[in-house]
C-alpha cells in the first residue's frame, strides 16, 4: 500500500510516499480503505521527533502521521462487536503512537470503538475534518463541566479545534466570547459566538470588558498561556492542549485560583458514542467541517509547508 512516512525527523521534505505491506483487521478490528487524511500541527510534531519518547515498540515503521481519517470499511475481523458493515462509509480519530500508526495510508487498521460512519452527505475529504479536532474541542469542554449559561472564552476561535469548540459550547447552552483577527471577524460570528473580540495583546483585558467579573472558563487553543488567565474568576477553570514546557506553549502563571484542565484527546480514542454526537451535529447542521485545500498524498511536503507558515483557516486534507 501507499503510505506517507518519516523515515528520518526534519522538515516537510522528510515526508515521503513509500510502499509497505498492506495490514489486515484481527479480532476486534476493522480495516479502512483510507480516501482523506487530514493535516494536523500535532503531525509536524511527530515529523521533527517530538513525539519520539512515546514511540514504542508496538508502532509500525517507518513511522506516520495522520489523527484524521475518511474512508470505506473493506474488512471486519473475526470476533468483532459492531454495527458496521463493508462498504460503509467512516471516519475515525488516529493515535499515531499506537499500533495502528498513523492515517497517512491507503490503509489502516483501527479497534472498532474507533470507527464512527461519516456524516450523510459528506464527502471524504470533508468527514476527515471532523474526528480528532471535534474529540478535542469536546474532550475541553467536557473536562470543564459547566452549566447551560456558563460565560466561556475560546482562543484561536478561528482554527480547527476552536471553532468547534465555539460550535459545541453552543450547542451546549454556554455564552461564548471568542478571539479572532479583523479578517476572521465575521467567520467567528458565523460560529455562533456571542461576543468577538480582537485577538492578540491585552486580550484577557478585553474579554474583562465584556464579562468584568471574568469568565467561568477559557479554552486555550492559541497556546496563550498566562496572556489569558487573568480573565479567568477566580475558582474558574483554563483548558489546555498543551503543557506549559511543549513546543508552541505559552507558561503559565500558576495564579492561585485558577484550575488547570489538561486536554489529552487520545483519552477519547474509544469514545464511539463522542464522535456519533459529532456526526449528528454535524448532519443537523450545527457543526461545521471547513476544508481549506485538497492535496494528493504525494505533496504531504507541501500541506505541512504551508501549515506552518500559518493563515490556514479551515483544514488541509490528502486523499490517497
Amino acid at each position: 500500500m501507499r503510505a506517507v512516512a518519516v523515515t528520518e525527523y526534519g522538515g516537510p521534505e522528510v515526508l515521503r510516499l513509500v510502499d509497505l505491506p498492506e495490514p489486515h483487521a484481527g479480532p476486534g478490528q476493522v480495516r479502512i480503505r483510507v480516501h482523506a487524511a487530514a493535516v494536523n500541527p500535532a503531525d509536524t510534531l511527530l515529523r521533527i521527533g517530538d513525539t519520539d519518547g512515546a514511540m514504542s515498540e508496538v508502532v509500525p515503521q517507518p513511522y506516520r502521521p495522520g489523527m484524521d481519517l475518511a474512508g470505506v470499511i473493506d474488512e471486519i475481523g473475526e470476533e468483532t462487536d459492531t454495527d458496521l458493515e463493508l462498504g460503509d462509509r467512516v471516519m475515525a480519530m488516529v493515535v499515531p503512537i499506537d499500533a495502528s500508526g498513523g492515517a497517512y495510508a491507503e490503509f489502516v487498521v483501527l479497534d472498532s470503538r474507533q470507527v464512527s460512519r461519516s456524516p450523510e452527505g459528506a464527502r471524504h475529504v470533508e468527514a476527515a475534518t471532523v474526528p480528532m479536532n471535534g474529540l478535542t474541542a469536546r474532550l475541553a469542554i467536557d473536562v470543564l463541566s459547566l452549566p447551560p449559561g456558563a460565560w466561556i472564552a475560546i482562543t484561536g476561535a478561528a482554527g480547527g479545534v476552536g471553532g468547534y469548540a465555539v460550535e459545541l459550547a453552543k450547542a451546549d447552552g454556554l455564552r461564548v466570547i471568542a478571539d479572532a483577527a479583523a479578517a476572521d471577524v465575521d467567520l467567528v460570528r458565523g460560529l455562533g459566538a456571542d461576543v468577538v473580540v480582537a485577538r492578540g495583546d491585552g486580550i484577557a483585558d478585553r474579554i474583562l470588558e465584556v464579562r468584568p467579573g471574568g469568565v467561568d472558563a477559557v479554552i486555550d487553543t492559541a497556546l496563550l498561556g498566562a496572556q489569558v488567565e487573568p480573565a479567568i474568576r477566580p475558582g474558574g477553570q483554563l483548558a489546555i492542549l498543551r503543557g506549559p514546557t511543549e513546543r508552541g506553549a505559552s507558561p503559565l502563571s500558576g495564579r492561585p485560583g485558577v484550575h488547570v484542565r489538561d486536554v489529552w484527546v487520545p483519552e477519547y480514542r474509544f469514545a464511539t458514542h463522542k464522535l456519533e454526537q459529532l456526526r449528528l451535529l454535524v448532519e443537523d447542521g450545527k457543526l461545521s467541517m471547513r476544508v481549506a485545500a485538497v492535496y494528493p498524498a504525494s505533496e504531504a511536503a507541501e500541506t505541512h509547508r504551508r501549515l506552518e507558515a500559518g493563515g490556514v483557516r479551515g483544514r488541509l486534507v490528502l486523499e490517497f
